[in-house]
């Protein structure tokens, strides 16, 4: 039985590569700068653009012809206020879809409770980390407070790549109880153009890459040679 493509998201540090992303067909442009960590955030001003950029590409292509658009809050510790301060602060620019990562901690509940009146106007992401022992039992919380998805990516980019941490098996037991909570799933963490044929498998929506994208790492610049290297091989069928 072949498994349905996963979408990409591409991450991308400024305008120039949210315009490469798109047309090197990302379904997902990711706003992060991975120069400030695993989620590191863009500014106000600078989400306020990528903004205006993407209701442009709406009123060129239609809502069909432009990818989905989303930015992450930054490496928040687990302080419910600073989480939910954080959130707010990209909502507000209009960004649709909000990633909040949920790293391991006493207080992730707090903070998944604490973001439910968000939840319920904006599409949250929660972001789990592969390298952090993560624990699934939050995923009913996620699904319990409206969130509109998860993912999981890894916290130490030097630690390796998602499949370094956790196997096929348990990314699909992650997949299907996402699934089972109304949660939209995705994968990310330094994958390379090699995981691709494993993940597909998997069953996630979605597959998340910045360093296999980029020259020079995942600090360096987005290459659409790579881009378009990586869009074809989630396209290629695949069957399991």
């Amino acid at each position: 039985m072949s498994t349905p493509a996963p979408g990409l998201l591409a991450s991308v540090t400024d305008l120039h590569e949210m315009e490469l992303a798109r047309a090197g067909g990302a379904d997902i442009v990711d706003l992060k700068q991975p120069a400030f960590g695993a989620l590191g955030a863009w500014s106000t001003d600078a989400l306020a653009a990528a903004f205006m950029l993407w209701n442009a590409w709406g009123e060129q292509l239609g809502e069909a012809g432009r990818p989905a658009l989303s930015a992450t809050i930054g490496d928040q510790p687990m302080v419910p206020a600073l989480i939910r301060a954080a959130a707010e602060r990209v909502a507000r620019t209009g960004v649709p879809l909000v990633k909040i990562g949920l790293s391991a901690s006493q207080h992730t509940n707090e903070c998944i409770e604490a973001l439910a009146p968000l939840a319920s106007r904006t599409r949250l992401i929660g972001v789990l980390f592969a390298d952090e022992a993560p624990d699934f039992t939050v995923l009913a919380a996620l699904g319990r407070a409206g969130f509109a998805g998860v993912m999981i990516d890894t916290a130490d980019k030097k630690a390796g790549s998602l499949t370094e941490h956790l196997d096929p098996l348990t990314l699909g037991q992650f997949v299907a109880e996402a699934r089972r909570h109304g949660l939209i799933t995705g994968l990310a963490g330094s994958l390379r153009l090699e995981d691709i044929p494993t993940l597909v498998g998997v069953g996630a929506d979605y597959l998340g890459f910045r360093g296999a994208l980029c020259e020079g790492g995942r600090t360096g610049t987005l290459d659409p040679v790579r881009l378009g290297q990586v869009h074809a091989r989630l396209r290629e069928p695949s069957d399991h």
